[in-house]
């Protein structure tokens, strides 16, 4: 390193810079989040060639006619996340809470490619022979994969240009470090630095690289989440405790649709792909039961059915619990506001409890009506028919506004056997899928009246 070199200090929350300590960053208002970083002075300069050659300058119609070359991981559900596969010269950030099944994914895909082209599989947090053992047990160890421990970032690159290798997989980048830097693995400084060099790495050469990375308590990838900016794609590992079910859902997709999911099931032999989602976030009662419901998701380009339950008890509390597990708690407390205002039903002295079956998080508006149908047939103890599917965007006038991919939604509920639907005015189809009886409504209350 040069002997001149500056310091500057960065952010663990957001990856802001600054030239001084202080206690709480002036980019993103967090506290204690700033740690040093030495530079060189001037590192970050590009001198111009001697001859003073221009960079060269491509057409964007010529660029735009190339479809992005991919590499088919031998996992449907991971190839669906990534968009099709693994894209050359790309960097793909996976991330999940310990013993989550991180490892054992990208194992399984890394020994499924390793058949067409040339795999390095990096490891830092296990022997090389912990990754022998866990290969047989999964059934992958004939496979032709390489394997690599190491924890310098530079000798983990020489080691996939020597080998010609077309993706590494590096488990994990809290391990690595940089010999240019003079810090210990994990902190701010390695981090940025080693992502870097794997991201310079990858462009330059073409490879696709796969990083692990830890989350934290609060569920982010532990570290500057400038990271998260750097790569192309990141992926986040998501399961309820003590469910065998595992999603892996896409939040950044530079060659794909982000917030899409992979749904795999964990087994002693390694994780399953789950090919019909609805199959399992779907449950079917025995008999009807109050404060149940079914909906139509949509999770990147897949519409999913998934039950929504709510419980409303009468409130002990002076003030009245709103709980929502997959949900999102303000939204709920929004929506129970419009059902008093619109429909007359009051829940202020109620507890209201909605959970999200299944452990999926609900982002989307399209699960409005089917939370405020849930809780009011908890609230009557009156159950709504189990052929039943509701979707639809609540208003804060009390109007039922439509959602995309309405006609897509009803042909996924018609599939699996439902017979009824209230959907939004404008959801309301030319002709519905054979044997479903569709209700259109405008309003709260039309809605409430065409449960029956």
């Amino acid at each position: 390193m040069s002997s001149r070199a500056k310091t500057l200090f960065v952010c663990s929350s957001c990856g802001g810079e600054s030239a001084k300590w202080q206690g709480q960053c002036p980019a993103c208002g967090q506290w204690n989040t700033l740690s040093a970083l030495r530079v060189p002075a001037g590192g970050t300069r590009r001198s111009v060639a001697r001859d003073g050659a221009a960079p060269g300058v491509a057409a964007l119609g010529a660029e735009a006619a190339e479809d992005a070359p991919r590499l088919a991981t031998g996992l449907g559900e991971f190839d669906r996340v990534l968009g099709g596969g693994l894209v050359a010269g790309s960097v793909t950030l996976l991330g999940g809470d310990p013993g989550i099944g991180k490892s054992t994914l990208l194992l399984q895909a890394a020994a499924a490619l390793a058949g067409a082209a040339a795999v390095l599989y990096a490891t830092g947090e296990e022997s090389l022979r912990q990754v022998g053992l866990r290969a047989r047990r999964l059934g992958l160890g004939a496979a032709p994969l390489k394997l690599l421990a190491a924890s310098e970032v530079e000798s983990i690159v020489a080691a996939a240009e020597a080998a010609g290798a077309r993706v590494l997989v590096v488990d994990s980048i809290q391990t690595r470090a940089s010999l240019e830097v003079e810090a210990s693995a994990g902190s701010v400084s390695q981090l940025k630095e080693s992502a870097a060099r794997f991201i310079a790495f990858a462009k330059r050469s073409g490879t696709a690289v796969v990083l692990i990375g830890h989350v934290t308590k609060e569920g982010v990838i532990a570290g500057p989440r400038v990271l998260e900016h750097l790569v192309d794609t990141v992926l986040y590992f998501e399961s309820d405790a003590g469910s065998r079910f595992r999603v892996v859902r896409a939040i950044k997709n530079r060659f794909g649709a982000a917030n899409e999911i992979g749904v795999f099931a964990m087994e002693e032999q390694g994780l399953k792909e789950v090919r019909n989602p609805s199959a399992i976030f779907l449950s079917r009662h025995e008999r009807p039961v109050a404060g149940s419901v079914v909906t139509v998701t949509r999770e990147g380009t897949r519409p999913m059915l998934i039950e929504v339950q709510s419980l409303v008890d009468e409130s002990r509390a002076q003030q009245p619990r709103r709980v929502a597990v997959g949900y999102d708690t303000n939204r709920l407390s929004l929506l129970l506001a419009v059902l008093h205002r619109h429909a007359g039903i009051a829940l202020g002295a109620h507890d209201v409890f909605v959970n999200i079956v299944g452990g999926v998080r609900v982002e989307e508006t399209a699960a409005d009506l089917a939370v405020l149908l849930a809780a009011a047939s908890s609230l009557e103890d009156a159950p709504l028919p189990q052929d039943l599917i509701v979707f639809g965007e609540l208003g804060l006038a009390g109007e039922i506004r439509p959602v995309p991919f309405g006609e897509e939604r009803l042909r996924e509920a018609a599939k699996h056997g439902f017979r009824r639907a209230i959907v939004p005015k404008a959801n309301a189809p030319r002709a519905a899928p054979a044997g479903l009886e569709v209700r259109a409504v405008a309003t709260l209350a039309e809605a409430l009246a065409a449960r029956t």
